[in-house]
Order: structure tokens, then C-alpha cells, then sequence
């Protein structure tokens, strides 16, 4: 096209574009048009997020004080009722839309008591949209009111009104609540609209421990005997931090609660030491889990140090001539939850659960320092437990360090020397390339000889790698295995580590399918979730499936899972020729092109993606399999050995 004609098409297609080419949404029409704009997912995520806006709605007036239960039941065809004894949504007319108040809090969003009108003073949730969005994704959603002597209900459809507020009955002049039920619907839940009561009871069992007086129960009546679970904490995060030590050897029996309230920033901290060389900080803003940290956590974190250094020199365990204590040396070892209720919180970061406000850094540490260097002087065997925790820590640290200053030198994780025992991949595109960390040496030669060299990398490791869960930082270093796998990824070790270095975009564990196996690949993910942790979150982190079977009929090859799976093929073959078994032990047994076509080929291979959906029970499964605690483990793998399908003696 010549100039002129670029520049006539260019004003054709402006002419084009005029007023009949935007779009007005009506109502919560744009929430069912864009419904990841307002709960992120129409995943599983987003159909749990609907029951968290619901409860937010209680929650806010249990902070407001004007609640104390909120009850979350699981109906038979996967709809949700919650109830609150709040003191109800207003029923009387709403002023701008001349329409009953509880009607317009369901149908506009953004309406509600959280903005400025005086109806909170601090609210939980994220995005106070909750009830009109949940009504635009729902099916029904049905509201009942008890109020002033009176049962107000209303009734939606897909987010419009099907049956308008009317009063159905009456009750107690003191009683009152709201009842709220509805059912998601499945043209915008497509993937699943089936709850998972796993995900909802341990959320409901964190906002438990977060809002200390309330109960909270959960009942699922899609069994037969429909079973109710009651959370309700008198201790609120002081029982929390408890709970997460369950079964962990602490250095003092109760753990430290911090309360206080400035400039309408209430703060609460909660914390406890154990024998851990790894620490458990959970952050917390009205009630939703910063991942990301931020500004609360940051003054916790500043505050942690300058008060336990303090301590130290004025007891004389660190002299004048000493290096303080670092901020990881004090940490370790130690589980703390902090939760700030703000007034107006500030979020941001990639998944907007990081604090942002500038004050609750300031509040944050000086409630904490205020209260904890008060404890310490009140309590100087514990505190000479904590600066001694501490002190051993730096030692270690130390020691670390000179191991690492070592390892460099020798092995080149600064450089790009890459092991020896690494077989990389010719594409330098961490999107397209997989490490496969293999077990032995001869499931590593097959891998090599089968894979594609463009995205694929080999590494073999030898037998058990180290468990770094019971194991010092210096220790972890000096293990040749661990140390090729950071070098071959490329991405740092400890404090250095950065996931945006990761040469692979997949780390996928391919282990033999028996006892031995499992094991190598639950100390592979004990590291990773350790030291590696971003490479979960990123969900770069993968499990091979290889089959267990091989069953061959003529020209017919079958590969097998499980040993049930076996006999239903085996039912389903013609009698003959009589089918050839072959039961694979391990990886070693099959040749290159068996382990491409099973394991390895991203046409037909089965890979698992490692999800942390809740990580402070990943931390505790972790703790409870690798740590030193017998009983614990045995406990857990009686209670879980029913569900294993292969074991190999």
C-alpha cells in the first residue's frame, strides 16, 4: 500500500468507531461479562471466593461488635447458605436508589457500609463488591432478615430481583441476622461448581483465629450423616501460633501475645520459638493472608531485631566489640502470626496481598518493640533462650558463608560452570526448557538418550539427597547433590535466591513409583519448599507419572497406572494371544524410547503440578514427615497408608 492509501484506511477505520460503538452494561451485567475483574478466577479459586465474600459480610460485624457466629453450611446440590447473628442488613429505603436498602446492597455494586458511610470502622475482604457480585454469579440467591421483630426475605436471579422484599414472619424483638443461600451458577463456573470442604474449613478456621471470640462452624450435608466442625478462640492468634507448633519441640511453653490499638491501627502479634532452623512468619491485614508481606511485617521484622540485639548487649551475651544479631539470625526458628486491622488498607503487589500503608510499619513496630522489650525484661529466661537461639544461628550463618565462599570456588555457582553430571538442553529459553531431576544413574542414561535436546535437561542424581528439614544451612551447602542442582538452575542460593534467573520454567522430580522412590522425591520437595519456595508459587515445579505396567498384545501396548486399572484392561482384552506383563521396579528398566513415549514425551506423558494451596499445612506436613518426632509421623502414616495404591516392600 502506498502512503496515501495507509493514511485514507487509517480514516475510514476512525470514521468506523463512533457512539454506536460503546457498549453500556446494565446493572451487574458487566460482572457476568468480565466475572475475573471482581473474584480473579471462574476457576475452583473463584467459586470458593464467593463463600469468602459472603462471610466477609459477617465478619465485618462481628469487628464492628455487633456479631459473635457466623454458620457456613454446604447444601446437597453444592449450594451455600451462611448465616451471621449480625445485627442484619437494613431494610429500609435506601435514599439514592429509592429502593429498600437490602435490594440495592444485592443488585449495585459498591454499595454497602464500607465507604465512608459511617457503618464500619474496619472491614475484612478486599474489595467490599462482595454481595452484588456473588449475586450477579449466582443461579438463586435467596436473603432472609430477622429485624425488628420482623423476617424480611427477597429473592434474585442471576443477579436480578425475582420476588421483591417482603416481610414472611416474624421473631423475637431481639432477635436478629441475616441469612443469605445461594447456588453458583455453572454457565460461569464451567470448570466446577462442586466445594471443596477441605479449602473452605481451613479458611474458616484461619478467620477463627483472626477474629478472636467468634465462632464459626462449618457443615457439609452432602454426606450421609452431615458432620458440623465448630472453630472458636477465645486466644484468637495466640491459639493460632499453638496450633502451628503442634507437635514441634518450643523453647517455652506459651507463646507471646502483643495487643494494641494507634491511631485506629489495631495490631496483634503472636509468636513462639522452637528447635527449627526455619522460621513461619504469617502476615495478616483485615483478615486476608499478605503472602507478600509488606509494611506490617516489615516494622515486625524491625522491631524483632532491635529489641532482641538490645536485650543481648545490656545482658552482656553479645559484648561491645560483636557484630549484632541479623534479622535471619533472630528469625530463626521462630513461628509468629502478625495481624493489623486498618481502617483503610493500602494493597498492592502482583497477587495485591502485599500492605502498602506507610503507618502500619510505624504502629507495627512500635506496638511490638514496646510490649516485647517490656517481656523480655520481665521474663529473663526465656529471653536468654531466645538471644541464645539467636547466637547460634549467626554462628551458623557464618559457618555458611565460608561454606559457600568455598563452594563457589570449587563448583562455580556464581559462574557458568554447569555440572558435569548435567546433560543441559540447546535452547537458552527458560519457557521452554525442563529439567528432569532423574533417580540413578541408569534411569539418567535412558532420560539422555530419549529426550528432545532442544527444551530437555538432564540431571541424575545419586540415591538420597540430604534431609535439609533436619540439617544447618553450612551442612546443606556441602551436600555435592544440592549443590548442582542450584548451580544447574542458575538461580542463587538462601537469601540470593531469584526465581527470575531460573534457567528451566519446569523442574519436573522423576523418581522410581516405590517406597524408595517416594521417599527421594519427598526430600526433593522438602528442598524445594525450603529453599526453592518461589519456584512452587511460580508453579514451576512438576512430578513425573511413569507407568507401573507395560501390557503388550500383538501389536497393542498399553501403559498402566495401578494395579486396578490393570485388571480392568486385562477384563476388557480378547483371550488371545495371551497378553505379556511387564511390571516396571523402576526407571532403569526401561529402555530410552519407553521412558520418552511414558515419562517424557509432552505429547503423552502425565505430569503433576506441585500446588501450594495452604501452606501453613504444607509447613506442618513437612515438619511432621522430616522432622525428629517419631510418634507424629507414625500417626500420620497410619492414618493415611488405606490410601496408597503400590507399595513395593
Amino acid at each position: 500500500m502506498t502512503d496515501k492509501e495507509i493514511i485514507e484506511a487509517k480514516e475510514a477505520r476512525a470514521q468506523e468507531y463512533d457512539a454506536s460503538q460503546i457498549q453500556v452494561l446494565e446493572g451487574l451485567e458487566a460482572v457476568r461479562k468480565r466475572p475475573g475483574m471482581y473474584i480473579g478466577t471462574t476457576s475452583s479459586q473463584g467459586l470458593h471466593h464467593l463463600v469468602w465474600e459472603i462471610i466477609d459480610n459477617g465478619i465485618d460485624e462481628a469487628l464492628a461488635g455487633f456479631a459473635d457466629e457466623i454458620n457456613v453450611t454446604i447444601e446437597k446440590d453444592n449450594s451455600i447458605t451462611v448465616t451471621d447473628n449480625g445485627r442484619g442488613i437494613p431494610v429500609d429505603i435506601q435514599t439514592k436508589t429509592g429502593r429498600p436498602a437490602l435490594e440495592t446492597v444485592f443488585t449495585i455494586l459498591h454499595a454497602g457500609g464500607k465507604f465512608g458511610g459511617g457503618g464500619y470502622k474496619v472491614s475484612g475482604g478486599l474489595h467490599g463488591v462482595g454481595a452484588s457480585v456473588v449475586n450477579a454469579l449466582s443461579t438463586n440467591l435467596n436473603v432472609e432478615v430477622k429485624k425488628n421483630g420482623k423476617i424480611y426475605a427477597i429473592d434474585f436471579k442471576r443477579g436480578k430481583v425475582s420476588h421483591e422484599m417482603k416481610i414472611i414472619g416474624e421473631c423475637g424483638e431481639h432477635e436478629h441476622g441475616t441469612k443469605v443461600h445461594f447456588l453458583p451458577d455453572p454457565d460461569i463456573f464451567v470448570e466446577t461448581t462442586v466445594y471443596d470442604i477441605k479449602i473452605l474449613t481451613t479458611r474458616i478456621r484461619e478467620l477463627a483465629f483472626l477474629n478472636k471470640g467468634l465462632k464459626i462452624t462449618i457443615t457439609d450435608n452432602r454426606d450421609e450423616r452431615p458432620k458440623t466442625k465448630e472453630f472458636h478462640y477465645i486466644g484468637g492468634i495466640k491459639h493460632y501460633v499453638e496450633f502451628l507448633n503442634k507437635g514441634k519441640e518450643v523453647l517455652f511453653e506459651e507463646p507471646i501475645y502483643v495487643e494494641g490499638e494507634q491511631k485506629g491501627i489495631t495490631v496483634e502479634v503472636a509468636l513462639q520459638y522452637t528447635d527449627d532452623f526455619h522460621s513461619n512468619l504469617m502476615t495478616f491485614a483485615n483478615n486476608i493472608h499478605t503472602y507478600e508481606g509488606g509494611t506490617h511485617e516489615a516494622g515486625f521484622k524491625t522491631a524483632l531485631t532491635r529489641v532482641i540485639n538490645d536485650y543481648a548487649h545490656k545482658s552482656g551475651r553479645i559484648k561491645e566489640n560483636e557484630d549484632n544479631l541479623s534479622g535471619e539470625d533472630v528469625r530463626e526458628g521462630i513461628t509468629a502470626v502478625v495481624s493489623i486491622k486498618h481502617p483503610d488498607p493500602q494493597f498492592e503487589g502482583q497477587t495485591k496481598t502485599k500492605l502498602g500503608n506507610s503507618d502500619a510499619r510505624t504502629v507495627t513496630d512500635r506496638m511490638f518493640a514496646e510490649h516485647f522489650s517490656k517481656f523480655m525484661m520481665e521474663n529473663p529466661t526465656i529471653a536468654r533462650k531466645v538471644v541464645d537461639k539467636g547466637l547460634l544461628a549467626s554462628k551458623a550463618r557464618i559457618a555458611a558463608k565460608r561454606a559457600r565462599e568455598v563452594t563457589r570456588k570449587k563448583n562455580g555457582l556464581e559462574i557458568s560452570n554447569l555440572p558435569g553430571k548435567l546433560a543441559d538442553n540447546t535452547s537458552k529459553d527458560p519457557e521452554i526448557s525442563e529439567l528432569f531431576i532423574v533417580e540413578g544413574d541408569s534411569a539418567g542414561g535412558s532420560a539422555k538418550q530419549g529426550r528432545s535436546r532442544l527444551t530437555q535437561a538432564i540431571l541424575p542424581i545419586r540415591g538420597k539427597i540430604l534431609n535439609v528439614e533436619k540439617a544447618t544451612l553450612d551442612r546443606i551447602l556441602a551436600n555435592e547433590e544440592i549443590r548442582s542442582l542450584f548451580t544447574a538452575l542458575g538461580t542463587g542460593f538462601g537469601q540470593e535466591f531469584n526465581v527470575e534467573k531460573a534457567n528451566y520454567h519446569k523442574l519436573i522430580i522423576m523418581t522410581d513409583a516405590d517406597v524408595d522412590g517416594a521417599h527421594i522425591r519427598t526430600l526433593l520437595l522438602t528442598l524445594f519448599y525450603r529453599f526453592m519456595r518461589p519456584m512452587i508459587d511460580k508453579g514451576f515445579v512438576y512430578i513425573a507419572q511413569p507407568p507401573l505396567y507395560q501390557v503388550r498384545q500383538g501389536k497393542l501396548i498399553r501403559y498402566i497406572d495401578t494395579d486396578t486399572e490393570l485388571d480392568e484392561v486385562l477384563g476388557q482384552l480378547q483371550p488371545s494371544p495371551k497378553p505379556t506383563i511387564q511390571r516396571y521396579k523402576g526407571l532403569g528398566e526401561m529402555d530410552a524410547e519407553q521412558l520418552w513415549e511414558t515419562t517424557m514425551d509432552p505429547e503423552n506423558r502425565r505430569l503433576l503440578r506441585v500446588r501450594l494451596e495452604d501452606a501453613e499445612e504444607a509447613n506442618g506436613v513437612f515438619e511432621m514427615l522430616m522432622g525428629d518426632k517419631v510418634e507424629p509421623r507414625r500417626e500420620f502414616i497410619e492414618a493415611n497408608a488405606t490410601f496408597v495404591d503400590n507399595l513395593d516392600v
